[in-house]
């Protein structure tokens, strides 16, 4: 047997070991059967950030709106409502140079979210879903403040992201 043959002969026996291991990508999932249409309710603020709760409303929304899977509407008319809160909103310093000034930050971000039916049964729900992202600070406070908002705008988007794959994963 060539040295080709036998490549080609492991190559193939690879992609029949592989093709069998169960191997998903996430978020590829569906909701409940009975679930066609969903209402996103702006999320709740108990953290002292202004304006936090639309931005993650709003990444979540697209989220369910790319998928293309579900139709967005009105509570009244919808088959699941998804509720929740921005639960709180951290910022650490993470570098720093001297005792008073720091060079980097983190801001943390933790929600809780609830998916009801049309019955008010909880489908899904978690508690304490937390993510974080890493800024630069700078001498200038609003250059500062606009890469703070930067970081809860990429961390918003990796959350909503992360709870759309966890809604339609458990199901």
């Amino acid at each position: 047997m060539t040295i080709k043959k036998a490549t080609l002969i492991n190559m193939f026996i690879l992609l029949l070991l592989f093709s069998g291991c169960g191997y998903t990508f996430t978020g590829g999932g569906n909701f409940p059967a009975d679930i066609k249409s969903i209402c996103v309710n702006t999320l709740k603020n108990r953290s002292s950030e202004t304006g936090i709760e639309n931005i993650i409303t709003n990444d979540i929304i697209y989220e369910i709106t790319r998928s293309g899977r579900l139709e967005l509407t009105k509570k009244e008319t919808a088959d699941a409502v998804l509720d929740g809160e921005v639960e709180s909103l951290k910022v650490y310093s993470i570098s720093r140079r001297g005792s008073h000034t720091s060079l980097e930050r983190r801001v943390q971000v933790s929600i809780a979210l609830t998916l009801t039916d049309k019955n008010n049964r909880i489908i899904w729900s978690v508690k304490g879903f937390t993510d974080d992202e890493t800024y630069e600070v700078t001498s200038d406070k609003l250059s500062t403040e606009h890469k703070k908002r930067d970081a809860i705008s990429k961390l918003s988007e990796r959350m909503a992201e992360k709870i759309f794959n966890r809604l339609t994963d458990n199901f």
